[in-house]
């Protein structure tokens, strides 16, 4: 049975909206309509729609408090993309699920975020869609990564390696909600690499040691952490040096029968290799071109079709969405935060 395309909203008109999430819904523009973007001010709002407007004509300009009541009304709007600083995202959020949208966004808050969505979602007719958007579940190199870990035997350790540079030069160092997030850029950007790791090593980190250290003033501390992940046997360090244009992303698995590695690098476009090496000698890699966005909003917009289609328990989401998975991302970098306050002292990750 068809149904009509999902009408959608933006909630953010920031620099992530306007070089990622426009350019790439573009791409799957015959899904869905991009019916509203909305900001806090007129003028950041305007800026989006300009650029929005290239591929999606129609598409209105709201902001402020009126803006927003505008959509949260707006019956014909179905589905909405929080993209927001964190610390106002589950706020908003939850007032989207109230008004019976569903919600692609970033995690924070929680258990308090987590309790109210349960309860709201219980009260409404239909299950309501809250997923996490950008945890690189859904990027072509990790996935092919992932269905060949069996390859390597049962795994004896796991290495991840993240340095990026964050100076003046990067457009997200001058956002000033990033400059105030508690637990920095580390948080902000790590979550990703645990998403990426805890969908790579198919089980749960239990608990964390980490020493953290805070080395550019100019940015908000910690800037470096070292982590030993339990029950993974993981090593993990993110660095952040403030005039360094090296950027590694890497992720290693090491198996009895072979080493399995994720490199970030740059093939006439930036992505990842994967490289299989075999515990005869034998090798081979390929390389698989950034495409996760994408892959991930298409997910979430064909959920919200299906959402339409199936009721009740007949209506199954996305699990690499799941609000809860973006949840235990968060808890273990969170863990990995608290215990280097306490100059690596074992901490106990989060269940949820």
């Amino acid at each position: 049975m068809a149904t009509k395309i999902p009408q959608i909203a933006i909630l953010g008109a920031g620099i992530f909206v306007k070089s990622q999430y426009l350019p790439r819904l573009s791409e799957i523009s015959h899904l869905f309509l991009l019916k509203a973007i909305w900001s806090r001010t007129q003028e950041s709002a305007r800026a989006a729609v300009d650029i929005a407007r290239k591929h999606f004509p129609d598409v209105e300009c709201k902001w402020g408090d009126n803006g927003l009541d505008d959509i949260i009304k707006d019956g014909s709007i179905t589905a909405v993309a929080v993209v927001l600083a964190g610390q106002t995202q589950v706020d908003i959020s939850l007032r989207m699920l109230r008004a019976g949208k569903h919600v692609l966004q970033g995690t924070n808050e929680l258990e308090t975020a987590l309790s109210s969505y349960k309860s709201i979602s219980a009260d409404a007719p239909n299950p309501l869609i809250w997923s996490v958007a950008e945890n690189y579940r859904f990027e072509p190199g990790l996935v092919e990564c992932k269905k060949l870990i069996a390859d390597i035997g049962k795994m004896m350790s796991v290495q991840v390696l993240i340095e990026g540079s964050m100076n003046s030069s990067n457009p997200y160092f001058s956002s000033s909600w990033r400059q105030k997030f508690t637990g920095g850029f580390i948080l902000d950007m790590g979550v990703h690499f645990i998403a990426g790791l805890r969908m790579l090593v198919g089980c749960e980190v239990v608990s964390v040691s980490a020493m953290t250290s805070h080395v550019d003033l100019t940015l908000p501390p910690p800037d470096n952490i070292s982590s030993v992940l339990m029950d993974v046997q993981e090593c993990s360090k993110w660095l952040s040096p403030p005039d360094h244009p090296r950027h590694v992303t890497l992720w290693r698995v090491v198996g009895l029968n072979g080493t399995l590695q994720v490199e970030r690098g740059f093939q006439g476009q930036h992505g990842y290799v994967v490289s299989l090496y075999g515990a005869g000698g034998q090798s081979k890699s390929s390389f698989f071109p950034f495409s996760g966005v994408t892959e991930e909003l298409k997910a979430f917009i064909n959920d919200v079709s299906e959402n339409t289609l199936k009721k009740g328990s007949q209506f199954v989401a996305e699990p690499r969405l799941s609000f809860v998975e973006g949840a235990r991302d968060v808890a273990v970098l969170e863990a990995m935060l608290e215990s280097g306050t306490r100059q690596g002292e074992l901490v106990q990750v989060k269940r949820f």
